[in-house]
This record gives structure tokens, C-alpha cells and sequence, in this order.
């Protein structure tokens, strides 16, 4: 039988079947990969103790959006820049350019180092949106994540031939031999690696899927019970594009083919109409509370680039289920919910528009309510025992009245010092449970280095890497 394991700790934040709550010098006990109890202090027998005096105990994050396959390598060149062509989105040159020039190693290195970079910053479930689905397999074992994947696939893809303007290319198929790949995946391996895997349906985008991809996907997803997620009103260009297709916003013509229903995970959502991105009629916002669906909001991929959702407040308000996803580099929740609270706070003008325990709910909750999962983002009976250790007296988080105000608005990584998913440890004092770290970061490096030479070919002007990003400073 599993060992029973007992948190004693300052500060719980736990779950009491409604809403978080502070637990102040409380107990937490779990066997196996489930919570037994949480409250004051526990009567039974435990096999083990771990002292968590001075420090808070969380729930792990959930991330329901990120590409881990690729992102890490976004580092040291997309920042800064921006095509005013494309209203500063990046996804029509630049990242491109970075698909293009990775290779299959580079893509097993930059997946292994986000499994890593997650659980380091207390996210111990998280959705992930590419191809390598293969590569989870070995990896997931290793590192411990929970881990939702979607197999992306879709219609055609969108090119800029000029940088003047977007245009697309269509499969023959439809995408149908992609989505049916997908379908394979999820046949063959939801539920491996001991249940830590699991899957999602993933057509990519909203304007490179057609009618009847979609329709095809929300047909297999009712079928099979799982959830869907699709990248929709991201940029003006998007927005524009299905105006001129069907004239309707993306959000509009997707509830008008059927799609728009609660098992879907609206990646973004962040330009629509009533925003002033798109100078258009509002509405969007009512359409996406009233099917019940959830948005992954990923504040710090937008805001790089001066662009904010307008804003998370009234998403809220709205009645939407607003869930937290990390997207691209860092994938780091605790900055996730700081950049979803600060640019909500800029928009609104005002400091109480989105506090500290709305970014930690979406974070929490509903990243959970947005997998239909009851048993992950809580500390309660019943739950998994996926749970973080905050310190309590770094110099992030003293002095510590709020956990959750210094968590969101102080925290770093660094604070993370345990992280334990399904009941096993895999972080210990703030590293990496049987994983060489320093082995990643030189991973890293050495596939930046193979990268950034081989831009100029891919580029369509035969930019260099440094033409493209130029340093901050020149070399001396």
C-alpha cells in the first residue's frame, strides 16, 4: 500500500468545495496520488512528515495553453519586434522563420527543458498544442507533468509572400489525413504514462480550419468526451480575414457553424469586436459566456508585443471561465498571473478591476473547470495531490500577511522550493527531482547556436538572424 504522507505547514491554501481559503497552521495528508484530508489537525497514523513550517502550500497551477516544443528558442530574438503591417503580431514573419530552421533534436530539447521550466514554477498540468507527441511519451515519465496534448492540424496555413500581406495555402485533404492522425493518437495513448497523459482535439486556427474540419472535430470530441481547443481572434489580420470570408467576427461564425460549445477552450479571444483592435460592434463577449466555453488567456505573449486584453475584468464579468496559459517562453504561471492582473489594472485604470484572487482562480479553478476536471487546481479530500511549496520567508515573500498577493505580485520561481504531482515529488528544494538542469540550460544554448545561422535561408529577403532582431547593444 502507498505510504501516507502528512504536510504540516503555516499557511494551506485549501479548498472548502466552494472557493479557496487560507488554512493557517494546518495539515495536509495524501496517499498515493490522492488528498485524504485537509483541516486543522489530522488523528490518524502517517508513514512520513514533511515540516512545512515558513512555508505556503498551493495547489499546482494549470496551464491550458502552451507550445512546449518550440518556445524556449523564441528567447534572445522574437522580443522587440514586430511588424506595424500586421498590427505587431509576430505569428505572420517571424515565427515562421523559427518553425522553419528547427530541427527534430531541437524540438526534443526545447520540450524536455518546458516540462522542466513548468513544474520549477509550480504548474503541474498543462495543455500542449504541436506535433511531438511521441516525444511526451519518454519525457513525461522523466520529468512527472501532468500533461494535456492536442495533436494541432488544419485546413492550410497562412504565408506573407511580401510582409505586405497574409495570405494562405490549402491543403488538398482538408487536413483530414492531419485530423485523423490526431484521432490515432488519442486511440492509441490517452491515458498513458500511468494516467499523466491525456488528450485534447486540436485544429490550430480559427482561419486555417474550414467548416467542415471543425465540425468534423466538435463531432469526434462529443463522441469520445474530450475537450477542444482552437487559437481563434488572436490577431487584426484574423479578425479581418473572417470578416471578409463570411462577414462575421471569428467568435460569431464559430458559434455559427456549431462550434462555440462549453467543451471548447477558446485559445486568446483577445480581439474581438467591442475591443479597440477592431473598431467593431461588441457582442463577442456575450456569445463566448453564453455557449459556456472557457478562454486560455496568455497575457505575456500579447503584452511583449503592447498589446492587452480589453480586459480580463469584463471577460469576468461577463460570466466567462477565464483559465491561465503560458503559450510561449516563460513558461512560468506565476508570471502569467501577474502580467493577466497588471495589464487588466492599466486597461481598467483602476486597482481593483482584477485583484490577486481572480488571476489565481483562473490559474487554479479554471484552468480545472476548463479540462472538466473537479479533482486537479485544489487542495481538498478527493483531489489529486498535485501541490506546491512556497517558501514563506524568502525575500520574495516576507513580510507574509497575503500568500496569494505575495505569490502573484512578488513570487519568482526561485520561491518554488517542492512540487509534488499525483503524490510524487518532482521538485526538491527549488531543483529538478532526477533531472540534470544544467544538462538542459547547455541543451538550450548549444540549439540556439544551430539555429539563429541558419535564418538568412529561410527568411523571404534573406534576412540574418541579427538583421531581423538586432542586439540591444552593438558589439565592441
Amino acid at each position: 500500500m502507498d505510504e501516507k504522507t502528512k504536510i504540516k505547514a503555516e499557511y494551506i491554501i485549501a479548498f472548502d468545495g466552494a472557493k479557496h481559503r487560507y488554512l493557517r497552521e494546518g495539515e495536509l495528508v495524501y496517499q498515493g496520488d490522492t488528498i485524504l484530508y485537509v483541516g486543522r489537525k489530522y488523528e490518524g497514523k502517517v508513514d512520513k512528515t514533511i515540516d512545512a513550517q515558513e512555508k505556503v502550500v498551493s495547489p499546482g497551477f494549470v496551464s491550458t495553453h502552451a507550445h512546449l516544443a518550440a518556445s524556449p528558442l523564441d528567447r534572445s530574438f522574437i522580443e522587440d519586434q514586430g511588424c506595424p503591417q500586421f498590427y505587431y503580431s509576430g505569428l505572420y514573419e517571424y515565427l515562421p522563420i523559427l518553425r522553419e530552421v528547427m530541427d527534430p533534436e531541437m524540438h526534443q530539447v526545447c520540450l524536455a527543458y518546458s516540462l522542466g521550466e513548468l513544474l520549477r514554477g509550480g504548474t503541474t498540468t498543462v495543455v500542449e498544442l504541436g506535433t511531438n507527441g511521441q516525444d511526451l511519451l519518454s519525457l513525461i515519465p522523466l520529468f512527472g507533468n501532468r500533461v494535456y496534448y492536442g495533436h494541432m492540424y488544419r485546413s492550410g496555413q497562412w504565408y506573407t509572400p511580401d510582409g505586405k500581406q497574409v495570405l494562405y495555402r490549402w491543403t488538398e485533404d482538408d487536413g483530414k489525413e492531419a485530423m485523423d492522425q490526431a484521432f490515432a493518437f488519442v486511440e492509441e495513448h490517452e491515458g498513458d504514462c500511468g494516467g499523466l497523459l491525456r488528450c485534447v482535439l486540436s485544429p490550430a486556427q480559427v482561419d486555417t480550419c474550414s467548416e467542415e474540419l471543425l465540425s468534423k472535430t466538435q463531432e469526434e470530441a462529443r463522441k469520445r468526451g474530450l475537450r477542444v481547443t482552437l487559437h481563434t481572434s488572436q490577431s487584426v489580420n484574423e479578425f479581418q480575414e473572417m470578416l471578409r470570408r463570411h462577414g462575421k467576427t471569428p467568435i460569431a461564425w464559430l458559434r455559427n457553424i456549431g462550434f462555440l460549445q462549453s467543451n471548447v477552450i477558446l485559445g486568446h479571444a483577445i480581439i474581438i469586436g467591442g475591443t479597440s483592435w477592431t473598431n467593431y460592434p461588441p457582442g463577442d463577449l456575450e456569445m463566448i459566456a453564453e455557449s459556456g466555453c472557457s478562454v486560455a488567456h496568455a497575457p505575456w505573449v500579447f503584452g511583449r508585443r503592447g498589446i492587452a486584453m480589453e480586459s480580463f475584468f469584463k471577460y469576468q464579468r461577463a460570466g466567462i471561465n477565464m483559465s491561465l496559459g503560458t503559450d510561449t517562453c516563460p513558461q512560468n504561471m506565476i508570471q502569467a498571473m501577474r502580467w493577466a492582473a497588471v495589464l487588466s489594472k492599466l486597461v481598467e485604470r483602476r486597482t481593483e478591476a482584477t485583484v490577486a484572487r481572480d488571476v489565481f482562480n483562473a490559474a487554479t479553478l479554471g484552468g480545472a473547470k476548463a479540462l472538466g476536471r473537479e479533482d486537479i487546481g485544489r487542495l481538498c479530500p478527493g483531489a489529486k495531490a498535485d501541490i506546491v511549496l512556497f517558501s514563506g520567508r524568502s525575500m520574495n515573500m516576507v513580510p507574509l500577511r497575503d500568500p496569494v498577493k505575495n505569490i502573484v505580485y512578488n513570487a519568482e520561481m526561485e520561491d518554488v522550493e517542492s512540487v509534488i504531482v499525483g503524490g510524487r515529488i518532482v521538485v526538491e528544494e527549488g531543483r529538478l527531482k532526477g533531472v540534470d538542469e544544467h544538462g538542459l540550460t547547455r541543451k538550450l544554448q548549444e540549439a540556439g547556436n544551430r539555429m539563429w545561422p541558419r535564418m538568412a535561408a529561410h527568411d523571404r529577403v534573406g534576412r540574418s538572424v541579427d538583421e531581423l532582431s538586432p542586439l540591444s547593444f552593438e558589439p565592441l
